[in-house]
């Protein structure tokens, strides 16, 4: 495929556009509701969608397969990080209204993240051969792994990463609205919502080892690549107000994603030395694999409807209360050399 320089700043230009078109629409704190999660979920498919059938058009069938398939991998995995987000803002008490933000910098810092994942990827891949036989290694012990522990939840209070960000930072023990830093007698504090966000980076890095393998089992061309996981990013936020709530009734999903995780192994694997397997193949197979496991759950579940992920006794946090919000201090504090203002008044305590 070839890839002409401008096409990348149109296309970096394109999703900042659409990010900010986003932080626009909700730039007021307040809860998301299914119907507007909705709209939202299916603007962001269709132009991921929309953006693949201009690469099918504009680069040819094989471009525009291996686009969608890494495109359909990156959004089944996604669902399985939405899901780890529901348990983290469950588990932490997060106000439903500034979940939004911390979902907005998660996934720009998440885009960012998975750039650098990318552009080393592709260094690797193009310098030395024998890294696929390690990609495809990995995919194939981390499906095994997926397909054992399908029945097993993230635990937020064990986190070490919560752990060291409460030991280095010093922290409040309550929500003040949408900050992340607030001052409290002269000292800079962060908010739980700033440990929240740390972990959402946290566990989409953990994802990214696992995503970024996978999607260069059906293309190694890093324009593909990134394009994919990006318009399969953009649409995190809406998909988990969407379907932050049904975590319960998608009980086959990790079994249909770690077949596809083994399945891109092998078919790396085969790529190396042996046989190519078509990308139509590939993406048959892939999109097969998902429908039949979401099938499958809804079957299973039928007649279940919406139900929040359980959350504890006793949160780690709270919100902080009106006469706590009434007593934070400006943030940034300008700092005045008290003998200017000795120094510019004249004796008697006059100035001039």
């Amino acid at each position: 495929m070839d890839v002409p320089f401008w096409l990348w700043p149109a296309v970096l230009g394109l999703i900042v556009g659409m990010l900010a078109v986003d932080l626009f629409a909700h730039r007021r704190a307040h809860v998301i509701g299914v119907r507007e999660a909705a709209a939202w979920s299916a603007g962001w498919v269709a132009i991921g969608v929309a953006f693949g059938a201009w690469v099918w058009w504009a680069h040819g069938a094989e471009s525009g397969q291996q686009y969608f398939a890494g495109y359909l991998i990156e959004k089944s995995l996604a669902v399985d990080n939405v899901f780890v987000w529901a348990i983290l803002f469950t588990y932490f008490a997060v106000p439903r209204a500034y979940q939004h933000r911390v979902l907005f910098l998660g996934v720009l810092g998440a885009l960012v993240l998975r750039g650098l994942f990318i552009a080393g990827g592709s260094v690797l891949v193009s310098s030395f051969d024998w890294v696929l036989y390690l990609f495809a290694a990995f995919l194939l012990w981390t499906g095994y792994r997926m397909a054992r522990q399908r029945d097993e939840h993230l635990d937020p209070g064990r986190s070490r990463a919560l752990r060291l960000f409460r030991r280095w930072v010093p922290m409040t023990d309550a929500y003040h609205g949408q900050r992340f830093l607030v001052r409290r007698d002269g000292v800079l504090l962060a908010t739980p919502l700033l440990a929240v966000l740390v972990l959402v980076e946290v566990t989409d890095v953990v994802f990214a080892v696992d995503s970024i393998p996978a999607i260069f089992a059906v293309t190694d061309e890093p324009f593909l690549v990134f394009t994919a996981n990006a318009f399969a990013l953009l649409g995190l936020r809406a998909m988990y107000f969407l379907l932050a709530d049904l975590i319960h009734r998608f009980v086959y999903l990790k079994t249909g994603l770690a077949l596809v995780l083994v399945w891109v192994g092998v078919k790396m694997l085969l790529k190396v030395d042996l046989f190519y397997v078509p990308t139509a193949v590939s993406l048959a197979v892939i999109a097969t694999i998902i429908g039949v496991s979401v099938a499958a759950s809804l079957r299973a579940t039928r007649g279940q409807g919406r139900r929040a992920v359980p959350a504890p006794s006793t949160p780690p946090f709270r919100t902080a209360t009106a006469e706590e919000l009434a007593a934070l201090e400006p943030l940034w504090r300008r700092h005045r050399d008290p003998t200017a203002a000795v120094s510019s008044e004249r004796p008697g305590g006059e100035r001039p």
